[in-house]
């Protein structure tokens, strides 16, 4: 039995850092009538450089259950895919204590840049079995929608709107030390 070994973060680590894609995903979930729809992106990079994160996802990558309903969110009605293929991300306020790790920095999405926190763990860094050295970082965040101006909803028969504001983005990151 082996054990990699960890060190205890105060910062996110130096150098230059990408995500292993293989090993990484970004998700989404928002409450649809009464579950929760949820989605993937599945064309993305992350990389940590002089103490930031850095992040971006192309929208024609989604993955969900149904062609006809991604091309709807594809459409202007949500992301705008055609005008505004990338959804970026950067933050270089972190805070870590422990393994809980705390990240301010901005979101773009359809073309908006708003404030955002997210939230969440960092494990490492370790030497993998290949000899490389990683960290793990699950990040999430709740948005509203509407401040990115996907604004599409419909009724429910109770009057209800179908669609939920707040979205729960989720970063599950694994990125590698390059050399």
């Amino acid at each position: 039995m082996s054990t990699i070994e960890q060190t205890e973060q105060t910062a996110l680590p130096t150098g230059t850092w990408q995500a292993d894609t293989v090993h990484s995903g970004v998700t989404f979930e928002v409450p649809y009538a009464v579950a929760t729809f949820s989605g993937e992106v599945t064309d993305f990079d992350a990389a940590i450089a002089d103490g930031k994160l850095t992040g971006s996802a192309r929208i024609s990558s989604l993955v969900i259950k149904d062609e006809n309903l991604k091309g709807h969110l594809l459409s202007p009605e949500f992301f705008d895919a055609e005008r505004f293929p990338v959804v970026g991300f950067s933050a270089g306020d972190v805070h870590i204590e422990g393994n809980e790790v705390t990240l301010e920095g901005e979101l773009t999405l359809k073309g908006i840049t708003k404030p955002a926190t997210l939230t969440g763990t960092i494990t490492g860094p370790a030497i993998d079995h290949f000899g490389a050295n990683r960290v793990g970082l699950a990040l999430q965040t709740t948005i509203d929608r509407t401040e990115f101006d996907i604004n599409w909803n419909m009724p429910l028969p109770n009057g209800e709107p179908a669609l939920a504001n707040d979205v729960t983005l989720k970063a599950d990151l694994t990125l590698v030390e390059q050399a």
